[in-house]
């Protein structure tokens, strides 16, 4: 709905953008990604105050967070396709990889220390 409220900053309703000579967002017009007829669209106005750091910092986190997804897809999928790991996942509670099912019934049967160690790793992969 936002295309029919338009302000001259991302098409041509009410302005055309070769106007908005001093708009920050003039600072992004020529990054990647940037596609007629849209131009560089930013419709929560993150980018706003022009500051090419933050801009730079977000599309690398955006780019982090997507493989992690991406990742994250295939460890769903790839259990079903090809099998789990044989062995135990926890020896001295007897839980073995094939006694977990996938999805979301696995939280409550993965142990707490388990969860713990998952949380510690990711920690230690986004702080380092």
């Amino acid at each position: 709905i936002g295309m029919f409220f338009q302000d001259g900053l991302t098409g041509s309703a009410w302005g055309d953008w070769a106007n908005y000579t001093d708009s920050p967002l003039r600072a992004f017009e020529n990054e990647l990604g940037v596609q007629a007829p849209a131009g560089f669209w930013d419709p929560a106005g993150f980018t706003a105050d022009g500051d090419v750091a933050n801009f730079k910092r977000r599309r690398s986190v955006e780019l982090k967070h997507g493989r992690i997804s991406m990742m994250a897809t295939m460890g769903y999928i790839t259990p079903e396709v090809v099998g789990k790991l044989p062995g135990y996942l926890s020896p001295s509670a007897g839980l073995k990889f094939a006694d977990i099912p996938n999805g979301l019934a696995a939280i409550s049967k993965v142990p707490s220390l388990g969860w713990a160690q998952i949380a510690a790793y990711f920690g230690f992969v986004e702080f380092s």
